[in-house]
């Protein structure tokens, strides 16, 4: 049965948007935050991960899996789901309370004419034009980003960069969008991160550092750089690996052969085991 999860206002002037939850009539997870809609898609090995669209109007038990094309990364279970969904509506009414404005602009960017922006703030311009987009600050404003996230240019694109502007200007951003930043700043840039809050990143709060340790780990070990499902032993994969998963010409390679069960890639690559995993390199299947 749909719902309507009822919210009290955080701010009687500007409530949360509605949340309603229910199942789509292929039977997912789903909930709808004003223009957003959201839904929990089954993945691989009993996971799941959160999908978006845009602007569905119809009543939820009609939506279906072709209705989502965004990808906003895993969610564990049903109540992670629903805290996702929260969060966006508070991201939402936090938006809302900022009071962004859209103006016209036809200024050149790095990544072409802009097709109009967003103001954050004094001298803190969002661009969007025809293949991507950015933030732009003037020069008082880019003063004050950290010297080791700072362009000379100004300008900060939006899939990594931005978090570099929203580090330098929380009170211009919501809390959703300050978490995002904090990740991606984690992820991308863990030297700048532990200089701004002076601590060293801990396993598992850094992917880029969590990468250089896999990779010291196992500089001397074989990683799978490919793999395909055998149709000559059914049950395996057939592997092709390097020393520390190497890439480019005179790379030594081997070909090993993996239970299809047991072969999961991870983050940063399969580690052959040569004492278990069959090398079939020469000819021995």
């Amino acid at each position: 049965m749909n719902t309507t999860v009822p919210i009290i206002p955080a701010c009687p002037s500007r409530p949360l948007p509605v949340i309603e939850v229910g199942r789509s009539a292929d039977g997912l997870l789903v909930a709808r935050v004003g223009d957003t809609a959201f839904a929990m898609v089954p993945a691989r090995q009993g996971r799941h991960f959160l999908a978006t669209g845009w602007r569905l109007s119809r009543p939820l038990d009609t939506w279906r899996r072709g209705d989502f094309y965004g990808h906003s990364g895993d969610v564990a279970d049903e109540a992670a789901f629903r805290a996702l969904v929260a969060e966006n509506a508070e991201h939402q009414r936090e938006r809302a309370a900022l009071g962004r404005r859209e103006i016209v602009s036809r200024a050149y960017t790095p990544w072409g004419a802009s097709q109009g922006a967003m103001t954050y703030g004094e001298g803190v311009l969002c661009h969007s034009t025809a293949g991507h987009g950015g933030f732009q600050l003037a020069p008082e404003q880019n003063a004050r980003v950290h010297p080791l996230l700072r362009s000379s240019s100004g300008f900060y694109e939006e899939d990594a960069e931005w978090a570099a502007v929203a580090q330098a200007f929380p009170d211009l951003f919501t809390g959703y969008e300050r978490r995002l930043a904090d990740e991606t700043l984690r992820n991308h840039w863990p030297n700048a991160w532990e200089a701004i809050h002076g601590r060293s990143l801990q396993p598992g709060e850094s992917r880029a550092r969590d990468r250089q340790i896999f990779e010291r780990q196992h500089a001397a070990d074989w990683i799978v750089i490919s793999a395909v499902g055998s149709d000559r032993l059914p049950g395996f994969v057939e592997t092709m690996a390097t020393p520390g998963g190497q890439r480019g010409p005179g790379v030594e390679r081997r070909r090993f052969l993996v239970p299809s069960a047991e072969y999961e890639p991870g983050l940063f690559g399969f580690v052959i085991d040569p004492t278990r995993h069959r090398d079939l390199t020469n000819g021995d299947d």
